[in-house]
Parts: structure tokens; sequence; C-alpha cells
């Protein structure tokens, strides 16, 4: 059971409140927004709580169990600070969110009711014009993700991790690129790609430094020389527009298979995968006349 301040019991008590929803959301950039659904501006914690930005927090749901508690907040893009192109691009993925109770008259008086991180967020236009509508994941979502290690043939370690180990950094792995023409929302031409082999960046990691996607990433889907320059095919669209002269970080790309890890890293030695477990034909295998099953190397 949650204590109450005093004062704030005893406002709720009085049976004539003035209470209102504030919610404040730290994106993963360190930006804090705040939003209210009252109709001024209220400040506490450091923070300032827009007024009349059309967000409004739907019915929360809470179990005494370990079921994922969920919430929303929706409502029309009327804040400068929020915008669609944000939400399109993931700016607010990840992003933790506190909900509050608010005394407006006292913020010193108010409850925290919710903390937890955006999930799904989905943008629309409507008659009322731009919407928005912003899943808020509990805490309990995170006991969801796949956690320990998986017995399969692949490599579960990210490229460059610690467990790893390759220098990202190196040269021969990476490589800085400005946007030379645009062929669509996912593909382009670019400088400064064009000394590596193709396909070397496919599953890579690009890292938008200027333009109007800076500070966001996407991943490679296709690279290939094209004469001076290199053809690049995201496996998404990007947040917003690529421009020619927008500029990036890209890292080489690596299919998480044995033969990569040893060929075009010569790291096989931290190869974290179970490449030569035995597959489905062993598995439905029976006993040959003639074979010999000492638990020596099978050929």
């Amino acid at each position: 059971m949650r204590a109450l301040d005093p004062a704030f019991d005893a406002h709720l008590k009085s049976g004539a409140t003035t209470l209102c929803h504030c919610w404040r959301v730290t994106r993963r950039d360190g930006a804090v927004l705040g939003f209210t659904d009252h109709d001024r501006a209220l400040v506490f914690d450091g923070a300032a709580f827009e007024p009349e930005t059309g967000a409004d927090g739907a019915a929360m749901t809470a179990s005494a169990d370990l079921a994922v508690d969920n919430t929303e907040i929706e409502g029309a893009l009327r804040s400068d600070r929020l915008s669609a192109a944000d939400l399109a691009a993931g700016r607010y993925d990840g992003a933790r969110v506190e909900i509050w109770r608010v005394n407006w008259a006292d913020v010193d008086q108010r409850l925290l009711l919710r903390r937890g991180v955006i999930g799904e967020v989905r943008a629309a236009r409507g008659p009322d014009g731009e919407t928005f509508a912003a899943e808020i994941r509990g805490q309990s979502s995170l006991l969801d993700r796949p956690s320990g290690r998986v017995y399969q043939r692949q490599c579960d370690a990210l490229l460059g991790d610690a467990r790893c180990g390759v220098d990202i950094a190196d040269s021969a792995f990476g490589a800085t690129g400005v946007v030379a023409a645009v062929i669509d929302e996912q593909r382009f031409t670019a400088s400064g790609l064009a000394g590596f082999e193709d396909g070397w960046f496919e599953h890579g990691r690009l890292d938008w430094t200027s333009g109007a996607n800076q500070d966001l990433s996407a991943f490679v889907k296709t690279h290939a020389r094209a004469g001076e320059h290199a053809s690049v095919t995201l496996w998404l669209p990007a947040g917003a527009p690529i421009k020619v002269g927008d500029a990036f970080a890209i890292i080489a790309g690596c299919d998480k298979r044995h033969e990569t890890c040893r060929d075009k890293f010569s790291n096989l030695v931290n190869f974290r995968g179970f490449h030569l477990m035995p597959g489905n034909d062993f598995a439905v295998s029976y006993p040959a006349r003639g074979e010999a099953l000492d638990g020596g190397r099978r050929r």
C-alpha cells in the first residue's frame, strides 16, 4: 500500500479536489518533456509540464501477479516539442515515462502513479489534425525480455561488444560517408565506401551524423559498389527523408555465421554460437551396419 503525504491525503479526503495528471517523458538521448491535462503550466522536480497539449491518459491496468501492466497516452499533436516526425523516427522508442497525480493548486502535493517505458507509438492524421497514441509498458514488461543464452548455430554476441572482442573502431571494419544521390526512402548512393568489397556492410549499422536523421541509427540490407560511389539499401525507411549531403558512420555487417567470424573478422576464437551442433538429420538417424559409434569425430 502506498504511503501518501499527509497534506495530499487530507486534500483527497476533503471532497473538493484540484487534481490533474502529469506525464514526464525522458528520451534515450536525455531530452526531458513534460505534459499535463491541466489548463496551465506546472513545474516540479526541475521539469516544466506543458498544458493543453492534447494528451489524455487511458485507464491504467494493474495486477498483483506478474502480468504486464500497460496504459496509453493519446491525443492530438499540439505541442511544438512533440512532433509526428520525431515519433515516426523512433526518438521516443524506449523512453522512460512517469505518470503523476498532482494537486495543481499546490504541486508539492502529488503522487507517482506509475513508471514505465514507451513501447509502440502510432501516429495518424485525422479530422482534428495529427494524432498519436503511445503505449506505456509497465515495469513487469522487463520480465518478457529473453535472457540467458540459446543453444543455436549462429553467434549471439553483438559485433564489437565485450563477448565478441572485435575492435569496430578499426578503419578496416568501418567508414564514414556522405549521401551523393537519393534513389528512394530506403536507397541511396554515397561517397567514402568505394574501397570496400560488395556486401561488406550488409547487416551492419549505420549512424546518421548530420541531417534530419542525426543521432538516429538504421541497419543495412544491401551494399554494393557503383562506380566511384557505393549503393546502400536500408532495411527500413529512415525516420525523416534522406537528403544529399547527409553524413553517416557505418560499421561492417556480421550475419552471425562462423564462416563470417573466421574469414571476415579472424575472430573464430570468440565465436559465441555452436556451429558444430548436430542437425535434424542426425537427430532422426539410426545406426547402420558397419558404422563405428565410438564417440569419435563424425566424418
